[in-house]
């Protein structure tokens, strides 16, 4: 807010109005009884209640004395007295929790309106109001106060009829909006069109009408129908994922099997966008039914609540999908305005506010039809080649893309919040990057955020071999590919998104990176040839460990302290086997002028290059180093960790490719 404007001295006019009506009505309960000024308190009886543009309107009887003393006989409604229409605000009237026949005392400043068209003054500005008990049996009165349910008719008036901008025909609609709504919560779980709650019910087109009608509490007597425009997973709270030693390299681990929420990003006929929040499911993979069964279909939502209003400040994520999916493929309605097609149009601007939709508790109320023909009003993601993602100017611009893993790594960054600490960092690469020569690397480093939920199949199925992943409005900024969260990774390749002219053949032959050079950056993988320069002993070390899983923490047995055991297999190790770390230092033709470190793990087996070179020293009980220098190697596939200037150095680590 401004400093100093109108807005914010609003606000805080409505925080100190706030904080007076909770203490006045802390001060009522403390003293148990009602204050003892009577001077300007209205008292009234309620006849009749009814709800409009989420007020409580009250057509009530003014009487003269308090009834406090008389009994319910006694408080007969006279016909002579003055008939009042009261408006209580939604925060008030679930406090008084008023019904027909209460007394209600309402305190100064009251204030009184007449209208000029009416004969009925309304009284406004009632926060400072009070049920009084009649003094009845306490059997009767439990009665009549007891939790039953009663049915308070809500007018629903829309904001164009309210500004007389609608239609002389849409007056049918409203005489179809008026509803009997039940005040207690009502429980339905099926969305058969037939036993359907709201089956009967007015069936809207438009997000905003339905808040402003309906207002925060949530939605039980209407319906919008809307489009689903994304499906996909969000993390629940306290979810993250964790790195196991010793099993897969990529493990999810879901907090108490609530890991990820479903949610959906509707769009109504009016352009407007609401995320809407359903169930928890104990795993992501679960999601590409969803999208096939649901993207781009009708559905119709109620029993919803707003959760938050959110803005693009606020929610930048959100909005950079929103802005993807802006302007419309289709004309979109105009608030105000008769819906024919000359007053339909896609020259808006973006929404610039979201409302977070949820179920209320125990219900679901989304109703898809998934008979129908996917809509006009669906855009589905716009496949690219990594190449043109490559080339676009923007900042936080969503894209999708198919493409190969070669090669995944977790990264661990402990400067950061435990539930965001791990980085997944995935190696991905297409035709349109391997037939290129110079202009683009082969392989681009795609991150996936510990924001994202990928299901476990992808990384089961990455941790066995390379897979064709499709990544589904990703997010592409400042030079970098980012999963985050609305990302959806999956496995099989979508039928209805646009490849909008990119190449997505499959690759046939074997996978080329890069070669280093000066132009290599840190966070990247590549190829390395050389010679063997140095190799730097003090930080050359083995350990022993299962032959049977892998396991590198082995302990002594209990039984026989000679005999190394695995927690992992619960067995002695009889033959473990010995691994070793070591540095060694090349001289490469490619970057002559910097000093080569490349990492090199015993683990690599026969698949290394080096793997004779580190059999050599091992054989060697010395470690006479000079067998080795001088020998040629290569070609490596190594990741890049770090790239100096100053000195001139590259830090390399041989890695083995899915």
């Amino acid at each position: 807010l401004c400093r100093g404007g109108l807005a914010e001295r609003l606000c805080r006019l409505q925080n100190r109005e706030r904080s007076a009506i909770s203490f006045w009505r802390h001060q009522c309960v403390s003293d148990a009884k009602i204050p003892s000024e009577k001077s300007n308190v209205l008292i009234v009886k309620i006849l009749e209640m009814f709800e409009e543009c989420t007020i409580q309107v009250a057509i009530c009887q003014q009487l003269e004395q308090s009834p406090t003393t008389l009994s319910s006989e006694d408080a007969v409604i006279d016909a002579e007295e003055p008939i009042l229409k009261v408006l209580f605000a939604r925060e008030t009237a679930a406090h008084l929790k008023s019904r027909p026949q209460d007394v209600i005392h309402i305190y100064p400043p009251w204030q009184k309106l007449l209208l000029r068209n009416s004969d009925v003054p309304v009284i406004m500005n009632t926060y400072f109001s009070q049920k009084v008990l009649l003094s009845e049996h306490p059997e009767a009165r439990g009665k009549t106060y007891g939790l039953t349910k009663m049915l308070i008719r809500k007018n629903i008036v829309s904001l164009a009829q309210t500004f007389r901008l609608d239609d002389l025909n849409d007056e049918l609609h409203q005489e179809s909006s008026v509803n009997q709504v039940a005040c207690a919560p009502q429980i339905h779980n099926n969305c058969d069109s037939k036993q359907h709650p709201f089956a009967q019910s007015a069936v809207n087109d438009s997000l905003l009408e339905m808040v402003e009608s309906q207002g925060a509490v949530g939605w039980r007597e209407v319906q919008v129908r809307v489009i689903i425009q994304r499906v996909y997973c969000l993390p629940a709270r306290g979810g993250y994922r964790s790195h196991v030693p010793g099993n897969k390299p990529l493990c999810p681990m879901s907090n108490g099997g609530m890991f990820c929420r479903l949610c959906l990003l509707v769009q109504d006929a009016y352009g407007m966008f609401s995320e809407v929040q359903l169930q928890s499911l104990s795993s992501a993979d679960d999601i590409e039914q969803y999208c096939e069964r649901w993207e781009g279909k009708f559905c119709c939502l109620a029993g919803m609540k707003i959760l938050q209003r959110t803005t693009r400040e606020r929610a930048l994520g959100l909005f950079s999908l929103i802005d993807s999916l802006w302007p419309p493929v289709v004309p979109v309605k105009v608030p105000g305005q008769s819906q024919d097609s000359k007053m339909m149009t896609t020259d808006l601007p973006p929404p610039s506010f979201c409302y977070i939709l949820t179920v209320q508790s125990g219900e679901v109320h989304v109703e898809v039809d998934e008979e129908e023909q996917i809509s006009n009003l669906y855009q589905p993601p716009a496949v690219h080649g990594l190449k043109e993602i490559l080339q676009i100017d923007g900042c936080n611009e969503r894209c999708s893309f198919w493409a190969q893993v070669v090669y995944l790594r977790l990264q661990t960054k402990h400067s950061v919040p435990i539930n965001q600490r791990e980085i997944i960092w995935l190696f991905v690469t297409d035709s349109t990057l391997q037939n290129v020569l110079h202009l683009t690397p082969k392989v681009v480093a795609v991150s996936v955020a510990a924001s994202c939920v990928p299901g476990m199949g992808i990384t089961e199925a990455l941790s066995v071999a390379s897979r064709l992943v499709f990544f589904k409005d990703a997010l592409w900024g400042n030079g970098r590919i980012i999963c985050v969260e609305r990302t959806v990774l999956l496995l099989q390749k979508p039928l209805l998104y646009s490849a909008a002219g990119a190449d997505l053949s499959e690759l046939t032959g074997p996978v080329r990176l890069d070669e280093l050079d000066s132009t290599t950056q840190a966070n990247s993988i590549c190829t390395v040839r050389g010679t063997v320069v140095g190799v730097n002993e003090s930080t050359a070390f083995s350990w022993p460990t299962c032959n049977r899983c892998g396991n590198g923490t082995l302990e002594l047995c209990p039984q026989d302290r000679g005999v190394l055991y695995c927690n992992q297999c619960s067995e002695a190790v009889i033959s473990p086997v010995l691994k070793m770390q070591l540095e060694v230092f090349l001289s490469c033709p490619s970057r002559s002028q910097s000093t080569v470190k490349v990492k090199v793990w015993h683990k690599m087996s026969f698949e290394s290059r080096l793997f004779v070179l580190i059999n050599m020293l091992l054989s060697l009980q010395s470690y006479e180093v000079q067998s080795v220098l001088g020998k040629e190697v290569g070609l490596l596939h190594c990741y890049v960790h770090a790239t100096t200037s100053h000195p001139n150095c590259v830090a390399l680590e041989e890695i083995v490719l899915l």
